[in-house]
């Protein structure tokens, strides 16, 4: 008995010594193995006992959207069936044909083509609307889908079926993709005679060296530079090395350009200047506004930080995150975010808030605060904020919806038809607003503002409760018809502006587009402002 007892307390001590070296789960993990396992429960329950047949892979993608949805933006489940549209981006060998396009209400509408790329030499004219892509009609396809069809290897071909409105007929087009990729560097120019202005539209390949090239042809012009502009305007970012190689027309080598940081801190990494700089001392003005985002962000941020350059404009998008793909079995995949961009005053520029998608702006005191070379204090929590800011000038309600709606864009594919060429972009001039006003009657067009589809609401309502509401939101709606034209008169000036950029980005291309843009443009006046005032540049970068 005595013997047993001994044998038996032996197990008991080697199992619990032997316990003593089983790593035990933690709180953690054991809450995703609970976690995993009433999921797995509930998956199986609804896919055997809901009243109604279920599509057990439409169940569990339902549910894994709603779980990434519920993190940033960026963080994305790709499904099987996604995965060949996911690898052709992905890797960098896909090609587009040359034209951009925004759905206009339901209808996929052209709105820029680049010069002597495939959609320009094959005729597609912005205004054209595309039905169909190689025979597959794309009703009701979203933009990524759009986007996605257009692309294919370089040499591909790719059949539009376009309709053009004011033709009214039906256009049938053959494009062959190309390696060649939209101008990152559309356009640069001598303003005001000595300050040297360039537009960076996309950090993709060779962009840093553009720049520096647009730059060193610009002072070959003039030697005596007062300063340069750099037109970040809408630029969303693109390649990393490529914001390191912007930022290396300005600053020396081997500065800190970015660091990235993860949970796996074997993973993050610092990325430098490599090179020498085109000028470190140049008068630098940089423009940004809410669609300058990530690389845009970075080169800003940085030229900030370093108190390189005075920041002009609008508060960046606030896309600071850094994403990788893993595989998650069956062909399926997982891009998660996995790091964070941090520039060199420790500051992080991803935005913390969003609603349906996009970032929202929060509360200075929200935001932590860190400090540029010089001292001064820049925040943290949601984008770059300028340095000086200029107010966007078609952030009026009426003027967006005219141009989110498309109805400047319809309106000038109207407008040039049958005018086979425009004065040059010096003398362009739109001089018919009446006529504008006319097509808004004719065309009977609704802005959707806020209080047009709060009134929309009001009717809905009123006729499911019984009101007799009719007259008085007739009423309603004449006044707020007669509100809005008021208000569009009101902003005759900058319509006028809207108007004259579309029309020279018809025959000028985007280089006209931008060129148009810059006589009466209040960021780039300001620019050249605090460029040409070394006082009052200076009064800006230093400590606060």
């Amino acid at each position: 008995m005595n013997r047993m007892r001994k044998i038996t307390l032996a197990i008991l001590a080697g199992g619990l010594l032997g316990l003593a070296f089983v790593p035990m789960p933690t709180n953690r993990e054991f809450e995703i193995s609970k976690n995993l396992e009433i999921f797995a429960n509930l998956y199986r329950q609804l896919n055997n006992g809901y009243v109604d047949e279920l599509d057990p892979g439409v169940l569990m993608r339902t549910g894994l959207e709603a779980m990434v949805g519920s993190l940033d933006p960026f963080t994305n489940y790709i499904a099987e069936s996604d995965i060949e549209r996911y690898r052709i981006i992905q890797e960098g060998s896909s090609s587009g044909v040359g034209l951009s396009f925004r759905m206009v209400g339901k209808t996929v509408t052209v709105t820029e083509v680049f010069q002597d790329m495939a959609a320009d030499k094959s005729g597609v004219q912005p205004g054209d609307q595309i039905t169909a892509i190689d025979g597959r009609a794309i009703a009701g396809r979203n933009a990524e889908e759009v986007d996605y069809l257009l692309r294919g290897y370089a040499g591909s071909s790719v059949e539009l079926t376009l309709q053009r409105p004011v033709e009214n007929k039906e256009l049938k087009v053959k494009l062959q993709r190309d390696e060649r990729e939209a101008p990152n560097v559309p356009f640069s120019d001598l303003l005001d005679g000595d300050v040297a202005y360039v537009s960076l539209t996309t950090f993709t390949a060779n962009a840093g060296r553009n720049v520096a090239n647009a730059l060193r042809d610009l002072r070959l012009k003039n030697p005596n530079l007062k300063g340069a502009i750099l037109d970040l305007r809408g630029n969303g970012g693109g390649l990393l090395n490529e914001a390191v190689n912007v930022c290396n027309v300005f600053i020396p080598a081997n500065q800190i350009v970015v660091t990235t940081k993860g949970k796996e801190r074997e993973m993050d990494r610092s990325y430098r200047t490599g090179g020498e700089a085109f000028d470190t001392d140049l008068p630098l003005a940089v423009i940004i506004d809410k669609g300058s985002a990530s690389a845009s962000e970075i080169v800003s941020g940085v030229m900030q930080d370093y108190d390189r350059g005075v920041l002009i404009g609008q508060r960046s998008y606030g896309k600071g995150l850094v994403q990788n793909t893993v595989d998650i079995g069956y062909n399926a995949r997982l891009k998660l975010t996995i790091s964070k961009y941090y520039i060199p005053s420790g500051r992080c520029i991803q935005s913390v808030e969003y609603q349906n998608g996009e970032p929202v702006d929060i509360a200075d005191n929200r935001r932590a605060e860190f400090k540029t070379k010089n001292g001064r204090p820049v925040l943290d929590g949601g984008g770059v904020s300028p340095d000086i800011r200029v107010e966007q000038a078609d952030n009026i309600p009426v003027v967006r919806a005219l141009v989110n709606q498309g109805i400047i864009l319809n309106y000038v594919t109207g407008y040039c038809a049958g005018k086979a060429s425009m004065p040059p972009v010096e003398s362009l001039q739109f001089t018919d607003f009446e006529d504008f006003i006319g097509y808004l009657n004719r065309e009977k067009i609704t802005l959707q503002t806020e209080t047009e589809k709060l009134l929309e609401k009001l009717r809905e309502h009123a006729g499911k409760e019984g009101y007799e509401m009719n007259a008085p939101i007739d009423a309603l709606e004449k006044s707020l018809s007669e509100a809005q034209l008021n208000l569009i008169r009101k902003n005759k000036d900058l319509l006028v502006q809207l108007i004259e950029k579309e029309i020279a980005g018809r025959y000028y291309y985007q280089s006209g587009r931008i060129r148009m843009g810059l006589a009466r443009d209040k960021e780039i006046a300001e620019a050249i402002r605090i460029l040409k005032d070394p006082p009052r540049y200076k009064q800006v970068l230093a400590k606060q």
